[in-house]
């Protein structure tokens, strides 16, 4: 596809016609983070943020989603998927959300998360300021991001526009771009690459390296007890990873008990509860119970389990457990060191 550019004092000029044309959505400031957010305004667009609380998944798979509303033997579906722009995604969410596509479309596909997937224009923009616990650079970097329609690179006086697909071809219309020169191309790329160096942390080992050693440490029960001493089974760990999917589903009722909603929320596997089975009536039984064998399992998921289907880790280094985690004990980068010192 096509490479343009467009000059710094045009840019607002484009983020402004996109506005008017369809939702926008970028990397907002709240407070002293980063959020996803509608843009109301062009200002608005931080694309020189570090790292988001939440990924951006969260507008394809939200934290609460009715699915059906029902009300006797009458039912209808909740997904009303809008056209809209994802602008200003950085390329390790990219990945996620490459991520997320295969596993809610493998064998039964998921159309509560497709059709707001299929309807969005995902533009990625390079990286201006690295997260203090991010190590992007290091995992799986055979792995590329896929995903988007076009990527985004400030450059000296303006931004290299790469349309990778004709919805981000599109958009062009919206802006005064021009063709991109050979040196504002070779600027792109360079940034791009320089960026890769300002990672803060570093993940030492290759990912094949990594899968055999974590499913080698299987039954080493008090290595995973003792990284999971201090474990709160909060589940912020899981709650704000981009490649988290797990999800519940429950029905509420309205007071005439015949009309009602069925709705999916967010699960999070280092939670106490969520290994609960039932064996009907009022048994149940915990097959996950100690701190020790969720937290195991948790990078069993990540960093084993679903290499071969993703072609990779389930983890793409955007640091956000890390920083999430209260007793600081989910550093992918020290676990994964931990284990292969072991």
């Amino acid at each position: 596809m096509s490479v343009s550019f467009i000059k710094d004092n045009d840019f607002k000029g484009f983020v402004t016609a996109l506005i008017k044309s369809k939702p926008v959505y970028g990397p907002v400031a709240k407070r002293s983070k980063f959020v996803f957010g509608r843009l109301e305004t062009p200002e608005e667009l931080r694309l020189d943020y570090d790292v988001t609380l939440l990924p951006p998944k969260k507008l394809f798979f939200p934290t609460a989603q009715d699915l059906v509303r029902f009300d006797g033997n009458r039912y209808e579906g909740c997904i009303k998927p809008e056209e809209k722009v994802l602008l200003g995604v950085h390329f390790y969410d990219v990945k996620a959300l490459d991520m997320t596509d295969v596993l809610f479309t493998e064998k039964n596909l998921d159309w509560n998360y497709m059709a707001h997937r299929e309807c969005t224009t995902v533009v990625a923009s390079n990286i201006q300021a690295a997260a203090p616990r991010s190590f992007w650079a290091s995992i799986a970097p055979e792995v590329k991001p896929k995903g988007h329609d076009a990527f985004l690179t400030k450059v000296a006086g303006g931004y290299v526009y790469e349309a990778r697909t004709p919805k981000g071809e599109a958009l062009l219309k919206q802006g005064s771009f021009a063709k991109a020169s050979d040196a504002q191309t070779k600027e792109a790329q360079k940034v791009n690459e320089d960026v890769l160096k300002k990672c803060p942390e570093t993940l030492r080992h290759d990912a094949k390296a990594v899968a055999s050693k974590v499913r080698g440490s299987f039954k080493k029960e008090e290595l995973w007890a003792k990284f999971a001493e201090d474990c709160f089974s909060c589940g912020s760990c899981n709650t704000v990873c981009p490649t988290c999917y797990c999800f519940d589903v429950q029905d509420a009722w309205n007071v005439d008990q015949k009309s009602g909603a069925r709705t999916r929320y967010w699960d999070a596997c280092l939670t106490e509860e969520f290994a609960v089975i039932s064996h009907g009536a009022g048994a149940g039984h915990n097959f996950r119970k100690q701190r020790g064998d969720r937290f195991r399992h948790r990078f069993m998921r990540k960093s084993v389990y679903l290499n071969e289907k993703l072609g990779g880790p389930a983890c793409v280094g955007c640091g956000r457990c890390s920083t999430a985690c209260t007793v600081d004990i989910a550093d992918p980068v020290r676990v994964l060191d931990a284990v292969m010192a072991a």
